[in-house]
């Protein structure tokens, strides 16, 4: 039977709040490193301080594919709810840990120790929740608006990263001195995020399930890794190879971007933070509207689109960006990146979503994406802070454009999902 409208707005917004809290919660690491870097490592150059939290960053990472096969497979056997309600408590729990976690000059190298677990809990979390979050969206919405119900799953997700930055700059503007922030004030949003969520943990016990896996809730076999490659060995490849460029670009002018502003383009950590947040603020406001593009037009030309320009467009921006004499400079040539990245971030979910049916597409949708992100993503910060260091920042300009050129061929040889749904088969 088909639902009322107003209960499936009720369930967007529902899965969405939760989802803006998981990423708050994975986001304030790397929004508020640039000061607690010194917290967890011994003093040396700041530049290998970042680099050492960006290396934990990336490992958290690494317990993302985990976490993918884990919370796919949970929520293909029990249930999109079940799957996106453990996920917030494990990030909770991380979040929590990193907010009293004491420093190395007081427990020595037990601080980064605890430091790494706590990630390692958040990446097995967030590795859960991208790809039940994006299937929950993706079943709830009919399929003449699929692609703008789903865009709100990268809304949330930018939201969370905005709400992060949010924070940073009340605490930066209003409430504490830089000295404050950077001995004890940057704990703050890490105790933040664990009282959100347990407002999202009732929110998730309270939101209904999605009518497909209802509908679907008897299949005999789902859930299942060795069907999913069995079965749809195409479809895994074509997640990963549509993945690889899009999430690189997308940490590189997001989450790495703020470090670039302040450690390449040499600005104050304040001025990076209030670019950032409102560059956000536009980027989330782009997904909608790009979603509703697709429902239009289809899948396929943005797709193209982002791997196009940002083939051709990737070294001149960002070389233009480190050489950037002045803040509406930078601005303008990152919300030009951004505007590009949107026609990969706004409808990824939905064009995943729509290659499996229900029986395994909570998995097919999150495990080959977690492993992406892990190798591409998780790496993004890493990689261009070691080409910083050794005096070749331009050679990661160079990287970002290979790999988005790999995922052009990916879009330029795959089919447009909005014509080929198993959303649209009941599958």
């Amino acid at each position: 039977m088909t639902q009322p409208e107003t209960w499936r707005i009720k369930a967007i917004l529902t899965g969405s709040a939760g989802n803006l809290v998981e990423w708050y919660d994975w986001y304030v690491y790397t929004t508020f490193s640039l000061y607690f870097a010194p917290v967890f490592f011994p003093k040396g150059n700041y530049t290998a301080q970042l680099l050492n939290t960006a290396a934990i960053f990336a490992v958290g990472f690494l317990m993302r594919p985990i976490g993918g096969w884990l919370f796919g497979w949970l929520a293909d056997q029990r249930g999109r709810k079940a799957s996106m309600t453990l996920s917030v408590l494990l990030m909770s729990l991380g979040s929590l840990l990193i907010a009293f976690t004491p420093s190395f000059n007081s427990i020595g190298v037990a601080s980064p120790i605890l430091l790494l677990f706590a990630r390692l809990l958040q990446g097995l979390s967030v590795g859960g929740e991208y790809g039940t979050s994006a299937t929950y969206l993706s079943e709830v919405a009919t399929a003449d608006r699929r692609g703008f119900y789903s865009s709100f799953q990268y809304v949330t997700l930018i939201g969370g990263q905005l709400t992060a930055l949010g924070v940073q700059m009340l605490l930066q503007r209003v409430f504490l001195t830089p000295a404050e922030l950077q001995a004890w004030g940057w704990r703050i949003p890490f105790a933040i995020g664990a009282v959100l969520a347990v407002l999202v943990l009732y929110l998730r016990q309270h939101m209904q399930e999605s009518s497909s896996y209802e509908k679907n809730a008897g299949t005999a076999q789902k859930g299942s890794i060795k069907i999913l490659f069995k079965q749809y060995p195409r479809a895994v490849l074509t997640v990963v190879g549509l993945t690889m460029g899009g999430t690189l670009a997308f940490y590189t002018y997001t989450t790495y971007m703020q470090k670039f502003l302040v450690n390449t383009v040499h600005m104050t950590i304040e001025r990076s933070t209030t670019i950032t947040f409102f560059l956000m603020l536009i980027y989330a406001c782009l997904q909608p509207l790009f979603g509703w593009l697709s429902d239009k037009y289809g899948r396929k030309p943005l797709l193209l689109g982002f791997g196009i320009f940002g083939t051709l467009l990737t070294v001149p921006l960002l070389s233009a960006i480190s050489h950037a004499t002045t803040e509406w400079t930078a601005f303008w040539l990152i919300l030009l990146a951004l505007v590009i990245v949107s026609g990969y971030t706004s409808i990824n979910a939905v064009v995943k979503a729509e290659m499996f049916p229900t029986a395994v597409r909570a998995l097919g949708v999150g495990f080959p994406y977690a492993v992406t992100v892990a190798l591409f993503g998780g790496t993004a910060e890493p990689i261009a802070l070691y080409f910083k260091k050794i005096g070749h920042e331009p050679y990661y300009y160079w990287y970002v454009t290979g790999c988005i050129f790999i995922s052009l061929l990916v879009y330029a040889t795959s089919r447009d999902t909005k014509k080929t749904s198993l959303l649209d088969r009941g599958e």
